[in-house]
C-alpha cells in the first residue's frame, strides 16, 4: 500500500468509523417519516407550529471515557449536543440528562462538568435521571433546540464546495482523540462561535453539512455524503490541522496523521456549500479567528476519493458497502421528488 492507502485503510479500521457502522443496524427500525427530516440526521426534527422546527439531540458516552475522565465526560455530554444542534442550524435551548453510577464521587464529576458546560455555553441543565446502584459509570445527555431555518445531512448537492471549518486554538485531550478549543476558551466566544450555524441557514449562504464526530472529518463526511446520495473528492493537504502537526509528506508519521484524521473537535464541521456561497461562509470563519478551508468538491457517484500529492484512493464506495445505512432514504428522497 502506498502512503495515501494506509491512512485510508487506518481510517476503515479505526475505532470511529466501525462505531458509526453500528447504526446501520438500527436505522431501518426507526419509523420513517415521523420527523420533518429523514433518520439519519444530527437531530430529530418536528414542526414547532408556527413555520420553525423542534430539534432533539441525544448523545451516549463511551463507559471507557466516562470511567477514566468523568469530569470530561460529563462536559462532553453537553458540548456535543450543542454541536449537533448547531449543526443543524439551531439554538439550543436547555439539557437534560440520564446517568448510572457505582459511587457518589462519579455521579458528582459526571454533573459537575455537565454544569461547567451548560454554564460557559449558556444553556440550562433542566433535569434528568439519577442512579448510584449502577455497576459502571454511564452518561446519556440529550439536548432540545429551536432553527428557523435548517442544515440538513440530505442537502448537499453535485458541484458544492466542501469547506472544513475547526476551531486550532486548543490542545490534545491528553492521549486521547478529543481536540479541545473548549474548556479554556472564553464563554461568550464559544456561545458567539456556535451562533455561526444558524446565522449561516438563516441567511441563505448554508443548508447542508454536519459536526465532526468521532468518525473524524471523513468519516463525518462520508456519512453526508451517503444522506445526499452523492460521492466527493478530498485533497487531505488542503484540511485545517493544528500547528506542529507532522507533515503529510512524512511517510512515517502515519499515526500521527491518523490521530488528527480521527479526531473529534469540540468545534468542527463539514459543510457542503453552493460554489457561489463559498468564499462568503469562509469569510464568516475567519472573521472569529476559526480555520475554514475548501477541502473539496462533491461529485455524482457512490464514491468518497481521496488525494495526496500525486496519490489517489477510493476511502469508501457507498454502492458496494452502506456505512450508516442512509442510502435507502435517500434515494426514497429522490425517487419521490
Amino acid at each position: 500500500m502506498n502512503h495515501l492507502e494506509q491512512l485510508a485503510h487506518g481510517l476503515r479500521e479505526g475505532r470511529g468509523f466501525r462505531h458509526k457502522r453500528d447504526i446501520a443496524a438500527v436505522l431501518p427500525q426507526i419509523a420513517p417519516g415521523a420527523t420533518s427530516v429523514p433518520n439519519g440526521d444530527d437531530c430529530a426534527v418536528l414542526p414547532d407550529g408556527s413555520g420553525g422546527h423542534l430539534l432533539f439531540a441525544i448523545e451516549g458516552l463511551m463507559q471507557d471515557f466516562v470511567k477514566t475522565m468523568p469530569w470530561f465526560a460529563g462536559y462532553s455530554g453537553v458540548m456535543v449536543n450543542l454541536s449537533d444542534i448547531a449543526a443543524m442550524g439551531g439554538r439550543a435551548l436547555a439539557v437534560v440528562d440520564a446517568l448510572w453510577a457505582a459511587e457518589e464521587d462519579t455521579a458528582g464529576q459526571l454533573l459537575a462538568g455537565m454544569r461547567a458546560a451548560c454554564e460557559r455555553y449558556g444553556v440550562p441543565l433542566v433535569g434528568g435521571h439519577t442512579n448510584l446502584q449502577g455497576r459502571s459509570g454511564q452518561l446519556a445527555v440529550a439536548v432540545m433546540g429551536k432553527a428557523s431555518r435548517l442544515i440538513s445531512s440530505f442537502a448537499a448537492r453535485e458541484g458544492d464546495r466542501l469547506l472544513m471549518a475547526v476551531d486550532l486554538r486548543g490542545r490534545w485531550q491528553d492521549d486521547q482523540p478529543f481536540w479541545n478549543a473548549s474548556t479554556d476558551a472564553p464563554p461568550e466566544r464559544l456561545r458567539d462561535d456556535l451562533e455561526l450555524l444558524p446565522l449561516l441557514a438563516e441567511t441563505g449562504l448554508c443548508d447542508a453539512g454536519k459536526d465532526v464526530s468521532m468518525a473524524g472529518v471523513l468519516g463525518t463526511l462520508l456519512m453526508l455524503l451517503e444522506c445526499s446520495g452523492v460521492g466527493a473528492s478530498v485533497d487531505l493537504a488542503r484540511l485545517p490541522r493544528p500547528h506542529g502537526s507532522p507533515a503529510w509528506q512524512d511517510e512515517s508519521a502515519v499515526a500521527g496523521q491518523l490521530r488528527w484524521l480521527s479526531a473529534f473537535p469540540s468545534f468542527g464541521f463539514v459543510l457542503s456549500v453552493r460554489e457561489a456561497n463559498a468564499q462568503a461562509v469562509m469569510r464568516r470563519f475567519e472573521a472569529r479567528g476559526i480555520a475554514c478551508a475548501d477541502i473539496g468538491t462533491v461529485l455524482p457517484g457512490t464514491r468518497l476519493e481521496l488525494r495526496l500529492g500525486d496519490q489517489a484512493a477510493t476511502l469508501w464506495d457507498l454502492a458496494e458497502s452502506a456505512f450508516i445505512g442512509a442510502g435507502v432514504v435517500a434515494q426514497q428522497l429522490r425517487d419521490a421528488a
